[in-house]
């Protein structure tokens, strides 16, 4: 009771100066745009001393846990056997806990969920995430662990610049670009890379190339750029020789290096995606521990190889300079995959940047020092090939091209290898891409429902719920029903489907026309002696009224049914109607009809304000309306009003003390307030009723 007492004070008073900023910010008149300069520089700043902090907290945690006056490689190279297992385990016990109970999105590599926030939560992201990430992140790097520090920085700045749209109550689009800035900002600081920053915003985050806010995000990426570039110098992440083409016979090997890249680019989001699986779901073991066997694991690969700790920079630069035999080389390779598969799914913290990065160097040295050795007249050093591999495994495994090879050339600040790099980068992604659809971001989407290649049709159906799909009304078949009143309701009654009920009302199988025509001849002989229990389909599963219309086209498609039961709740067998795929698509239509005339119609609302209502169907208008009393606190969910009302909210005016703000398709979470007008669209009589409503 103390510390619910203490919050929400606490919660009050910052709600309270939150309002007073925005309206600060309102009354100063500022423009739009104007205003998200002013804060995508804040957001360039904390996102350069963010990259900056979690830095320097890497290396006082590496210092801690292998302590020597070398590199990291070096450190661990001359730790014990036993430090080496030792400290990724320590690491684990800490960090894992510290995820499972006070953020579990800072597990794993952290764009996906910036990518998940973006797509179904406004860019909404906690505030802890930022805190949590890079504390999680430098103990699993400085540990030990084989990750990268990149993702996190990305995780950070994003958090971030969430933060801040939501402390200045930003609306979801402009809040989307503000998680853009933050993601900018945090890959500019992270590789001292500007450019590379901006186009990973809206090549990988915001996946829009025409994002109508690019300016905001590119001041941010400089910003982060400036504050990285002052306290830690201008310099390139990688030392690298000067390397050039040789001739343009040599693009025939980098063909062949592009293609390498893409495989090993498979490898590694097919293997990733293993061991994530495999600690998910297949190990029973306490969740806050799991790491703990991740931990073991690279600690063992490391009494062996310890390239495989930490980020890997140190390895990189060895293949850059030549100084990389390529046989050892080609081991590296698969030994990072493994390590990284390892680290981030048994639930470490940490980015694939890096790794990647590492990945590509391993295989550029252990190609590179063989095809030059075979034609040393017409092939570059190893080192060459080293470089370019890195931007194709960036390529391959992240599907962003583009981005990839800017970075390299930002990382090596060296002109001269742009053309083998292209080859290289393009030839990756698209082989990467034949083999597997997803990139090793959106495929974590994708396992969690979310499938961005589909695009709206998907999206929309995870945002329809099915309590105001299903049919209350539908013909059921009892238990002890006999087989000829069976076959009866089967064939005389409409639909595909229909439930088997006990005397509780309870579902316990379906019945279809399948279930009974294989005893159709026999009906005479049969219809005394089968009951409808005998015959009903029991593989079967039933949804709930919070369930999404994705969630019930999965289901049918599993078991190959066009109609499902719908019951009171999971633990609940009691039905109370049918959901069939035609209401189904029926819905999936009306919705995006509301849509499209929600966004046609919004602007021309705004613009007519003299105008009370707007006659655009036979029988349907489009009216103001003022907020009534019971409607006051509750959000648009909460109401349902479309289901209750038959209307739908196109759009809301929140009248200020000064101004009056225009809210186009608000989202169901929006919590109405008393001096809101609703502009609704429906039938007129629908309309005049909740006009009338107190």
């Amino acid at each position: 009771m103390a510390s619910t007492s203490i919050k929400t004070p606490i919660s009050n008073l910052f709600a309270s100066f939150s309002r007073k900023t925005a309206d600060y910010v309102e009354r100063a008149k500022l423009t739009e745009h104007t205003f998200m300069i002013i804060i995508a520089l804040i957001i360039g700043v904390l996102g350069g001393f963010s990259a900056i902090g979690i830095r320097a907290l890497i290396e006082g945690i590496s210092d801690l846990s292998f302590s020597g006056g070398g590199t990291f490689l070096e450190n661990v190279i001359a730790a014990p056997w036993y430090l080496k297992i030792l400290a990724p385990v320590v690491g684990a016990l800490l960090f894992g806990p510290m995820i499972y109970f006070w953020a579990p999105e800072a597990k794993g590599h952290g764009v996906p969920e910036v990518m998940q926030a973006i797509l179904q939560k406004g860019g909404k992201i906690r505030p802890r995430v930022a805190l949590i990430k890079a504390l999680a992140s430098a103990i699993t790097i400085g540990t030990g662990g084989s990750v990268g520090r990149e993702g996190p920085i990305v995780q950070i700045g994003s958090s971030i610049g969430s933060s801040i749209g939501q402390f200045f109550r930003v609306r979801p689009n402009r809040m989307k670009t503000l998680v853009g800035c933050g993601a900018a900002a945090g890959i500019a600081a992270a590789f001292n890379a500007p450019i590379a920053g901006a186009l990973f915003a809206v090549e990988i985050i915001l996946m829009d190339f025409a994002v109508a806010q690019f300016s905001p995000i590119v001041i941010s990426s400089v910003m982060a750029t400036v504050v990285s570039r002052q306290f830690e110098g201008d310099f390139a992440a990688f030392n690298v020789p000067k390397y050039f083409l040789v001739g343009p016979q040599e693009l025939i090997f980098y063909f062949i290096l592009g293609s390498l890249a893409g495989l090993v680019s498979y490898l590694f989001i097919k293997l990733l995606y293993y061991f994530e699986d495999l600690f998910d779901n297949k190990l029973k073991f306490p969740e806050y521990f799991k790491p703990v066997l991740g931990g073991i694991g690279i600690g063992i690969i490391a009494i062996f190889y310890p390239e495989v700790m930490g980020v890997g920079y140190d390895s990189i630069n060895l293949a850059l300079h030549g100084n990389l035999i390529w046989y050892f080389a080609l081991i590296l390779i698969f030994v990072k995959v493994f390590g990284t598969a390892l680290t981030l799914g048994s639930g470490g913290s940490g980015g694939i940047f890096a790794p990647s990065l590492f990945m590509g160097a391993a295989l550029g040295a252990a190609f590179g020092g063989l095809v030059h050795t075979l034609f040393p007249s017409i092939t570059a050093t190893p080192g060459a090939y080293a470089l370019v591999a890195m931007g194709g495994l960036v390529a391959g495994t992240t599907r962003a091209p583009i981005t990839a090879i800017i970075i390299v050339f930002e990382l090596t600040n060296d002109y001269h290898i742009i053309l083998p790099l292209m080859i290289t980068c393009i030839i990756s992604t698209i082989l990467s891409s034949k083999l597997s659809r997803e990139s090793i971001y959106t495929l974590k989407l994708l396992l969690r429902g979310i499938n961005l290649k589909e695009g709206t049709q998907l999206n929309v159906m995870n945002s329809i719920f099915i309590k105001g799909v299903y049919e209350k009304d539908f013909n059921k078949i009892n238990v002890t029903d006999n087989f000829s009143k069976v076959v009866n309701t089967v064939i005389t009654q409409p639909g595909s489907e229909f439930p088997v009920l006990n005397n509780k009302n309870e579902v316990i199988g379906m019945i279809t026309m399948d279930s009974i025509k294989d005893y159709l001849f026999d009906r005479e002989s049969l219809q005394n002696v089968l009951i409808a229990a005998d015959i009903a389909n029991t593989k079967f599963e039933v949804l709930t009224e919070d369930d999404t219309c994705q969630t019930a086209l999965d289901k049918m498609s599993r078991f190959h049914l066009d109609c499902l039961p719908v019951v009171e709740s999971e633990k609940s067998k009691v039905i109370i109607g049918m959901l069939c795929s035609a209401d189904i698509q029926e819905a999936y239509q009306k919705e995006i009809d509301r849509r499209e005339l929600s966004e046609h119609l919004a602007s021309s609302i705004v613009m007519k304000e003299n105008e009370a209502n707007i006659h655009f169907l036979e029988g349907y208008s489009i009216n103001e309306i003022k907020t009534p009393n019971s409607f006051v606190g509750k959000t648009i969910r909460e109401l349902n009003i479309r289901a209750r009302f038959g209307v739908d909210v196109l759009s809301i005016k929140q009248k200020t003390a000064r101004d009056e703000k225009i809210i186009p398709i608000p989202n169901p979470d929006f919590k109405i307030q008393q001096q809101d007008i609703l502009i609704v669209a429906g039938e007129i009589k629908n309309i005049n009723l909740l006009k009338n409503l107190q």
